[in-house]
């Protein structure tokens, strides 16, 4: 840790949508490199791949050995149909409530919801299955 580091507090602010190497389309960053540089600078981070958490196990053993509080998420695309425009939004797990019904949406968009190459959630999917998951919309998002 740096000098500097360690006579200032730490800051307040965490990063709550990265995307790592898992995100094929989006990003190459690395869960280890990530994980040195956040436990110099933030106390928690929030992974959230576009449209998969194969990294979910990865950059939570990474977060715990580095001393950093993992969240975990994924950034999908919501639509009313499989044929309509499709936002992206991002989904972050609050509890195991939340990480059980964010990978079964995830595996479902895949199973179920493949239209022109991408994996949808359909927005009818997500009644009952929102408890333990906090959404947040951003400028790219339908609300945003």
């Amino acid at each position: 840790m740096h000098l500097l580091a360690t006579l200032l507090p730490m800051p307040s602010f965490v990063h709550l949508h990265v995307h790592s190497e898992y995100s094929l389309i989006d990003s190459v960053i690395r869960i280890k490199p990530l994980l040195t540089q956040t436990a110099e600078t933030m106390p928690a981070i929030a992974l959230t791949d576009f449209g998969n958490m194969m990294a979910s196990v990865k950059f939570y053993r990474a977060c715990l050995a580095n001393g950093v509080k993992p969240i975990l998420g994924c950034e999908l695309l919501i639509a009313d149909t499989l044929e309509g425009e499709a936002f992206p939004m991002v989904l972050l797990v609050q509890n195991d409530a939340g990480y059980r019904h964010l990978t079964r949406l995830v595996s479902r968009s895949y199973l179920e919801g493949q239209h022109k190459g991408r994996a949808v959630v359909l927005r009818e999917w997500l009644t009952g299955q929102c408890e333990g998951i906090i959404a947040l919309s951003g400028s790219a998002g339908e609300i945003g």
